[in-house]
């Protein structure tokens, strides 16, 4: 027995270790958070840190529910206040501060339902409820379930309903109304089952078998205990796994099997000191008591029942677990023939039975039970009504529905001219835009074809001229220097016009920008500037890859009126060119520090160039801006959208 106690302790710490590593880690994550969040995420995490500290340090979880509730109430936050005081109702029922813990959950009520949040109003009816229940005042505990149970089935929330009617089944069985509380334990089974609830299945696992042992069918309660404990440490719920082996363990002992009783009770003992839930060490303590009486070890069952009698006595809600300490005790005086030990403790007994349970008590029971049914009548009756009202809507709806059946009609018809309208719109703007495709696309053309005469016609012509002067050359006689002179005069004109035509031809087509690209073509277009007058920047990023040609045709010829507007107008020294491809689209930036201009008047008093310029970016469905101002110099922005 003190081997499989000790190594059920080291099973517990080991589990606990691990469980509170990873509490830590979530700990210290919201402790951050709650440093740099404000408002009502503020009230959120100080809620989250309430419940995360519940089971590892309850000062500090009350700590940071007050800490909510204060938060709360300055930002005018209700549903986080509400929150707040739920969580430390819960805190003190833990603490078993049951008074404090209903005066909580009713200002969390109260909020609720001025927030008109029927769910959580239920909620708080179930948890009040469990309290009253484990303070013995079972009256007031059926009345909140009942409550409680309306509302789930008003707002068709099943997980609800089941847990009412777990609650409710165990007050029935508190009163001795066992074919009851098994009834309304079945229907809770039945909900949880297809909810795939585990949780909740465990306890009602151990709910009905308590039941079925206190009628005696002892393999029906082990059949549901053995249930429960299979999912409690599925789920590792500490206190239905303690409250299944406690129960378990007394079955064990009516087989006479102290064994597996001992190591059954005594893990329920470890857990429920864990937990510390006095009420349930109590009930663990009766049961050792019981397990060494029965073995006859009549001396260690006086030493655990006196340390049961002390600490259940120190507990506003252990009457009935001290009731049965006192009958218990009264048998090991018994045994050991001391017998005013015995009736002393007997007396006792027979005295805290009498006042637990009253006639009076269990007719205000059922006067709740008949009220909760007469209330469900009523409302059965009252969705009647609404049936028929519904009917009635409906008639009305009919005829009104006629009535607007026109109205739709013409409103329909409306829609369809506006459509029709709206298409041909997009068709004449499709149409006009396919237009001014055709416009630069013979535009583009035409300098094209300039572009070849003026190179292979004019230009080849310039050559042969100038050939043909170069073999004169030889053949002339100067009879002096100005005629020397003015031969080489006219062979310069003649070269430097072959270069003209040659430079006019590639910036009507270069064809670097048809065989490199923009980026390459605006370059070389760029090193054709003399840099002692005009010192010129160039940034380009993303353009790896080709662009479509028409976009680099029109962005060429963009940039090349800009930049011949900068030489010819602008006086400026510095110009700064950056284009940049990303998956936005393209963006263009020219910059220069010449005199500007009022770029206010633009609109008014825009060139040919300009409007060219921003005819070409339109075609793109893009964007072109001027920004200038006399004096500033000018920048000229332009953004070309991803297709």
């Amino acid at each position: 027995m003190h081997r499989y106690a000790l190594s059920t302790l080291l099973l517990l710490f080991v589990c606990g270790f691990v469980s509170a590593q990873k509490n830590k880690q979530v700990i210290d994550s919201l402790e951050k958070l709650a440093g740099k969040e404000t408002d009502s995420n503020l009230v959120k995490i100080l809620n989250d840190l309430t419940w995360e500290y519940r089971m590892v340090n309850r000062d500090k979880a009350k700590s940071y529910g007050f800490k909510a509730i204060q938060q709360a109430k300055k930002i005018n936050y209700p549903k986080g206040l509400a929150q707040a005081y739920n969580d430390l109702g819960i805190l003190l029922y833990d603490q078993e501060k049951y008074d404090s813990a209903i005066a909580f959950y009713q200002q969390s009520g109260n909020i609720r339902k001025q927030l008109n949040d029927g769910l959580g109003m239920a909620k708080v009816y179930n948890k009040i409820g469990i309290v009253y229940q484990r303070k013995g005042e079972f009256d007031k505990a059926l009345e909140n379930q009942l409550l409680a149970l309306s509302l789930f089935t008003k707002h068709k929330d099943n997980i609800g309903i089941s847990y009412s009617l777990n609650n409710i089944g165990i007050l029935n069985q508190n009163l001795g109304r066992y074919d009851e509380a098994i009834k309304y334990q079945l229907q809770s089974i039945e909900i949880k089952e297809k909810l795939n609830d585990n949780y909740g299945l465990a306890g009602s696992f151990v709910n009905i078998a308590n039941i079925y042992k206190i009628k005696g069918d002892d393999k029906k309660a082990a059949d549901y205990y053995l249930k429960a404990i299979e999912i409690s440490r599925t789920i590792q719920d500490k206190e239905y796994l303690a409250n299944a082996l406690n129960n378990m363990g007394t079955l064990y002992l009516k087989n006479q099997d102290y064994k597996q009783a001992l190591a059954s009770v005594n893990e329920s003992l470890l857990l429920r000191k864990e937990l510390g839930d006095t009420k349930g060490q109590v009930s663990c303590m009766n049961n050792l008591g019981l397990i060494f009486q029965q073995q006859k070890l009549f001396d260690s069952s006086i030493a655990i029942l006196t340390s049961a009698l002390t600490l259940g006595r120190s507990a506003v809600n252990c009457l009935p677990e001290v009731n049965q300490t006192y009958l218990a005790l009264s048998h090991s005086y018994e045994a050991i023939n001391e017998t005013d030990e015995a009736l002393s403790m007997y007396k006792f007994y027979a005295s805290t039975k009498d006042s637990l349970f009253t006639d009076n008590l269990s007719e205000k029971f059922a006067e709740l039970e008949t009220k909760y049914q007469t209330l469900e009548k009523e409302k059965e009756i009252e969705r009647q009504q609404h049936v028929i009202e519904k009917k009635n809507t409906w008639i009305i709806g009919i005829s009104l529905a006629i009535l607007l059946l026109g109205l739709l009609a013409l409103s329909s018809y409306r829609r369809y001219k506006l459509k029709q309208e709206a298409k041909l719109q997009q068709t004449v703007m499709e149409q006009q835009q396919l237009a001014a495709a055709a416009v630069m696309k013979a535009e583009e053309n035409e300098r094209q074809r300039i572009a070849k005469d003026l190179h292979d016609g004019v230009g080849q012509m310039m050559s042969a001229a100038k050939m043909n002067l170069s073999s004169f050359e030889n053949d002339l006689q100067f009879t002096n220097a100005d005629q020397r002179n003015s031969f080489d005069r006219i062979i310069s004109l003649v070269d430097e016009s072959c270069r003209e035509v040659r430079s006019v031809s590639h910036q009507m087509m270069p064809n670097i920008l048809l065989k490199s690209g923009l980026a390459n073509a605006v370059a070389d277009f760029l090193d054709k500037i003399d840099q002692r007058q005009l010192k010129v920047a160039l940034h380009t990023e993303g353009l790896n890859e080709r662009l479509d040609e028409n976009t680099e045709i029109v962005l060429y010829r963009v940039l090349q009126e800009c930049v011949n507007n900068v030489i010819k107008h602008s006086g400026a020294s510095q110009l700064d060119i950056a284009l940049i491809k990303d998956r936005d689209g393209i963006s263009i930036s020219i910059e220069d520090n010449g005199k500007g201009f009022n770029s206010a008047e633009l609109n008014e008093d825009a060139g040919i160039g300009l409007k060219n310029m921003k005819a070409r970016i339109d075609y793109l469905n893009g964007t072109i801006d001027f920004d200038s101002a006399p004096g500033k110099g000018t920048l000229v922005a332009i953004h070309i959208p991803s297709a």
